[in-house]
């Protein structure tokens, strides 16, 4: 164990977050029961909002960046996790109100632990990440309403990673899926993910009827705002549609109740920060089950954390595709 090793830092500069490379010591970690190697974070579409400065993110600065991690029990005070043992994290608050895993060691609470599955290594844990743990939520979530015995399901925001995983483990089950992408350079990426039709990002961009053609046996919306809208006026009597991010927006510009009183749709809002633990691992068991390795590594990139700041003006660009694990070690 190294005396001092490097993190990424958000801090208040002249009243605006701002991240920065710092070196760090163990007595500089919280004071939670776990103490955990980092080997591998990952990048989220609110840790490009973080590490870039564009919006405030980490609302106790100064706070290590880094919204996931995965590593090994160096020591805990909770008998239940041994050292050695390979853990992940997702969620929980970390680099929003607790430290996060832009660093290569971090304390953290062993009731945030789970246990990495035997079918993944550390590596493809984080290649999951959130946004892969994100997407078995919203899997989840629709089969515990009832899944479509026909019809497609639709996946907006598919070429990013929750949409990405998404489309691969509804696929896996079965499913017909409609992928939605404004990228036309990703069309060839989806259909290997298992998608059956593309659909045009533009389509689901413009203002139309509150009551528009069934199309959609079920949906994961990555995006909201007004897409989010657009699906619910398009799903099928009594489907569901499971809504997970606002890269779009946080409203529903123009939205009623008609989709929801005249055809039974349903909306599933699907946290993964304080999800409790029955839920985490019932969708990474599924992750074990369905998401094979072959798929994990057509989706994914591996990047040194030097990277980080050209890495958040990517993807808040739009130009990430699949997933990035984050080696702290680099």
């Amino acid at each position: 164990m190294t005396d001092t090793f490097t993190a990424v830092v958000i801090d208040d500069v002249d009243g605006k977050p701002k991240a920065s490379f710092a070196e760090l010591g163990l007595g500089d970690l919280p004071g939670h029961n776990t103490l955990v190697e980092v080997e591998y974070s990952s990048l989220n579409y609110k840790d490009g909002l973080a590490v870039s400065g564009r919006q405030r993110i980490a609302r106790k600065p100064p706070l290590i960046a880094g919204a996931d991690l995965a590593g090994t029990v160096v020591e805990s005070e909770d008998p239940a996790w041994r050292p050695g043992t390979r853990v992940v994290v997702n969620g929980w608050g970390l680099s929003e109100t607790n430290p996060g895993g832009y660093t290569r060691y971090q304390r953290v609470d062993s009731d945030w632990l789970i246990r990495v599955p035997d079918e993944f290594s550390t590596e493809q844990a984080m290649a999951i990440g959130t946004a892969g743990y994100t997407s078995a939520l919203c899997v989840d979530a629709l089969a515990a309403w009832g899944m479509p015995a026909d019809g497609p399901v639709l996946v907006t925001g598919a070429a990013g990673g929750v949409g990405s995983v998404a489309v691969a483990l509804l696929s896996a089950l079965g499913h017909p899926v409609a992928a939605s992408t404004g990228r036309p350079s990703a069309h060839a990426y989806l259909t290997g993910l298992g998608a059956s039709m593309i659909v045009d990002r533009a389509e689901l961009l413009e203002p139309g009827r509150p009551l528009q053609k069934e199309r959609w046996g079920a949906a994961i919306d990555t995006v909201g705002g007004q897409t989010l809208v657009n699906v619910l006026s398009q799903a099928r009597y009594g489907s569901a549609v499971a809504a997970c991010g606002l890269a779009g927006g946080n409203d529903l510009p123009g939205a009623t109740v008609l989709p929801h009183i005249l055809r039974g749709v349903a909306l599933l809002g699907v946290d993964s920060v304080q999800a409790p633990r029955e839920k985490r691992q019932a969708a990474w068991n599924r992750l074990a089950r369905d998401l094979k390795p072959a798929v994990l590594s057509a989706i994914t990139t591996v990047e040194p954390m030097s990277n980080l700041p050209a890495l958040a003006d990517a993807i808040l660009a739009g130009e990430i595709r699949g997933r990035v694990v984050i080696d702290v070690t680099r």
